[in-house]
């Protein structure tokens, strides 16, 4: 295995790492279940079979994996409470929230535009 040596400043380091970062994140939550989960947690608490009613077509394999990738990445605080049988309930970070606004930027551009956009696939296909 070959090593390159980096030979930018300090800064210039700081900013590939931010850049890897950045597209890591965009990858994991750039998906539908993941932005269906930030949608419909919302600014509430649900619990694992609550959010799983919410989200039709989810599998249950689907929506572990989404919700361990939010937690990992900090968007999603997961609760477990010691009872029989164990309640786990899950709810947005203060990062989550912020993108969830952002989430909801896209939703509203996309009701404004869904006539525009329906017209240019008919176009393109027809």
């Amino acid at each position: 295995m070959v090593t390159k040596q980096f030979r930018g400043s300090p800064e210039d380091a700081d900013l590939m790492r931010a850049d890897s970062l950045a597209r890591e994140i965009f990858s994991d939550v750039a998906n539908k279940w993941a932005l269906l989960i930030i949608e419909f947690l919302g600014e509430r608490t649900l619990r694992f079979s609550e959010l799983r009613n919410e989200i039709e077509g989810i599998s249950h394999k689907m929506l572990t994996q989404n919700l361990r990738m939010l937690e990992r990445n900090g968007l999603v605080d997961r609760t477990v409470y010691p009872t029989v049988p164990p309640r786990v309930d899950y709810a947005l970070t203060e990062p989550g929230r912020a993108l969830r606004v952002t989430i909801d930027g896209l939703c509203d551009w996309t009701h404004r535009h869904l006539g525009n956009i329906e017209a240019a696939r008919r176009r393109f296909d027809g």
